[in-house]
């Protein structure tokens, strides 16, 4: 026990001593403080001077905004952004999946994303992973959990870091042990399976900082406000199908309303009218429900660093205000082109929306941009396919004598995360 004492006070003595000893010869203390200058100085040449400011580039021109480059992106984006859409109305053929079940799913999900810290690219990527493989699979209620999970799990390897990404253990203690690790790799691989391999979604958040940087540059809390309103577009059906550009586009126009800013198109690759009708549903969303809004995500953006906009939002629908759409009319006649896209009148449900399934079955429209800016947006793709898509027999995983869905047999769980999504979606 002494030794360590002992050794300590002889190696501090002997430090001291030979302190002592260089500061009473001042040849060699001016002698070593000599070698050491010319050594900082030879490895001070060696590193590499920075380049003067006029020198560095933009930050959105190493983000997205390559002159010679950023129309092909632009329509590559558009281009995937159509091919990766979901469908309501083959989401709802589902026998035992509601849609009030969608909100405990994606509360559940957000929270898991929060803990992990992943990029916000992640959440709207997960979400379209389910949303198209419920598109064409028949899923149980006992299996909805594991789904989102395979998803987010697919979405943090495909856009975050690989230190972020969740291990198998730890999704499984997420869910309360309510799978086993095995589940959750054959999961993401029928997942995989079924869309195709095809992960290159433009989500929201992407739109969005294409929408807000460069000469568009939008105030750090109307991009805020714009992911917040994004955010809960993610809970309600009626913005299913809907192409990610005009989610963010109509997200950021009443951002800047509600923040206090003036007017200002900046949508080049998107239809104005449109983004205007995404605008409308978000604000009759809150003024009708506002005390329906999830509460995970109201919390996730009342700190300070995401400036209050939950809370400024709240209190702005508190006081009565409405969104109002005033375009600035143009000096000279605009022919009359038609803008299909959401319903004119807003309803609470778009199920019936014919004029995006009626034209042609593709991809991007012709312009000379090739991306959404046209008289024409891209249409969502018609079902081609013999079978009925409406039929659960039509499904791709029901065997044809199994027509009656499995028991409702939903694991009981006991964690503070996982057990409201799963209590709740039994009741």
């Amino acid at each position: 026990m002494p030794v360590a004492p002992t050794v300590k006070s002889a190696r501090t003595t002997s430090v001291y001593e030979r302190s002592c000893r260089a500061s009473a010869s001042p040849k060699s203390s001016r002698r070593s403080s000599s070698q050491t200058k010319a050594k900082i100085q030879a490895v001070a040449a060696t590193i590499p001077q920075p380049r003067p400011v006029s020198q560095h580039r933009k930050v959105e021109e190493v983000m997205y905004f390559e002159e010679d480059y950023s129309e092909e992106i632009i329509a590559y984006m558009s281009s995937m952004d159509n091919s990766t859409l979901a469908s309501a109305e083959l989401m709802d053929m589902q026998p035992e999946l509601q849609w009030f079940m969608r909100s405990y799913l994606i509360d559940f999900i957000i929270e898991v994303h929060q803990q992990f810290r992943l990029r916000p690219e992640v959440l709207y990527l997960a979400m379209n992973i389910v949303d198209r493989y419920i598109s064409k699979r028949v899923v149980y209620k006992k299996h909805y959990q594991l789904v989102g999970c395979a998803a987010l799990w697919i979405a943090a390897k495909f856009e975050d870091a690989k230190d972020k990404v969740p291990l198998v253990h730890e999704l499984s203690e997420m869910c309360c042990k309510a799978y086993d690790e095995s589940a959750f790799i054959q999961m993401e691989g029928h997942v995989l399976s079924t869309i195709g391999w095809v992960l290159g979604h433009p989500s929201a958040e992407a739109w969005l900082r294409v929408f807000s940087t460069g000469i568009r540059y939008e105030d750090q809390k109307v991009a805020n406000m714009a992911r917040f309103l994004m955010e809960i577009t993610l809970f309600h059906r009626e913005f299913i199908g809907i192409q990610s550009s005009i989610i963010a586009a109509g997200a950021l126009m009443l951002a800047r309303f509600i923040c206090g800013k003036p007017y200002k198109p900046c949508f080049p690759h998107v239809p104005e009218t449109v983004a205007a009708r995404v605008s409308i549903a978000i604000d009759k969303r809150f003024s009708q429900e506002l005390e329906k809004v999830s509460e995970i995500v109201i919390r996730k953006y009342a700190p300070t660093y995401y400036d209050r906009v939950s809370t400024i939002c709240r209190e702005w629908y508190l006081s009565g205000r409405r969104y109002t759409y005033n375009p600035v009319v143009p000096s000279t006649p605009v022919s009359g082109l038609s803008t299909p896209g959401l319903a004119p009148s807003c309803s609470s449900s778009w199920a019936k929306r014919d004029s995006w399934i009626t034209g042609s079955p593709a991809g991007s429209c012709a312009s000379s941009e090739a991306g959404d800016d046209t008289p024409v947006t891209p249409i969502t793709p018609i079902y081609t396919h013999v079978i009925d898509p409406f039929s659960v027999a039509a499904k791709e995983n029901i065997a044809p004598d199994a027509g009656k869905p499995m028991a409702k047999v939903i694991p009981r769980v006991h964690n503070v995360t996982a057990p409201r999504v799963m209590r709740r979606l039994s009741n």
